[in-house]
């Protein structure tokens, strides 16, 4: 692929202040394509990284709001915003998403909501609205939803979350039918276990990051900058003929049903 792949594209990225939804925006942006940020404030951190997708004397617009609360009036104001700061986008990547599970036996019914709200509901509203404009306008558009591997694999106290992504993982299929001969393209990413903000507290613990190591096929734990490449990929031409799939970018994690490391990688 070469490095302007998205030369003439307009995105907008959900979620791209930090970590995997940053390196999504950064890449298209690489590609060639305009981006459109989104966040919950307009701190230094995202400052940078509007100016890392634009540039310092003319950084990315950043659209700033909670999009689970309210709902629907948070999504449908970020897409408006998106929309009224550039009005050619194309590319929707839906990666905003939070982790606040607890206990089973223990979850107030509000995190249970909050986390269907900003990982599934938020998305239904920004695709909808952005395909009735779309459809509207006549425009071919373009959309990516940042599942998970916790889609397809479950792991304890995650119920809140893996239903999400389970639901996302579905979501992503349906629409595929629904979308697809209206013009719009459709498909989902899952990342595994990466290094996020969201992670790094968790990857603090030698020990566990050692486990996950061991529990991934290539051995590696990287950083959520191995997603941006997968993005471009399924957001270009590339792809035009990949509807409604969710692609696992796991480091093979998924395929391991036993995993049984090498003994060289125990001393290690």
């Amino acid at each position: 692929m070469t490095a302007q792949v998205l030369q003439g594209r307009h995105a907008f990225v959900t979620g791209s202040t930090q970590g995997v939804g940053l390196e999504i925006a950064a890449a298209l942006h690489g590609a060639g394509a305009a981006v459109v940020l989104h966040g919950l404030r307009s701190d230094a951190a995202a400052l940078l990284a509007a100016e890392r997708c634009g540039g310092v004397d003319c950084p990315a617009p950043l659209i700033c709001c909670d999009l689970a609360d309210p709902m629907p009036e948070g999504p449908l104001q970020a897409a408006v915003a998106a929309l009224h700061q550039d009005p050619q986008i194309d590319l929707l990547v839906c990666n905003a998403g939070t982790f606040i599970d607890q206990p089973f036996l223990d979850m107030p019914l509000e995190v249970f909501d909050r986390t269907m709200k900003l990982n599934v509901y938020s998305q239904f509203v920004l695709i909808q609205h952005f395909a009735r404009h779309w459809v509207s306008n006549g425009v071919r558009g373009r959309i990516l939803v940042t599942g998970s591997i916790n889609g397809r694999l479950s792991e304890q106290t995650h119920v809140a979350y893996d239903a999400s992504k389970g639901a996302i993982d579905a979501m992503v299929r349906s629409l595929c039918v629904s979308l697809a001969p209206l013009g719009i393209r459709i498909n989902g990413m899952a990342p595994g276990l990466f290094r996020t903000p969201l992670t790094e507290p968790a990857l603090q613990d030698a020990r566990f990051r050692r486990w996950m190591e061991l529990h991934t096929p290539n051995g590696v734990v990287p950083g959520p900058e191995v997603c941006g490449g997968t993005a471009v990929f399924l957001l270009s031409d590339a792809a035009e003929h990949i509807h409604g799939q969710m692609l696992l970018v796991d480091g093979g994690m998924s395929v391991w049903q036993q995993p049984d490391p090498p003994a060289e990688w125990m001393r290690g």
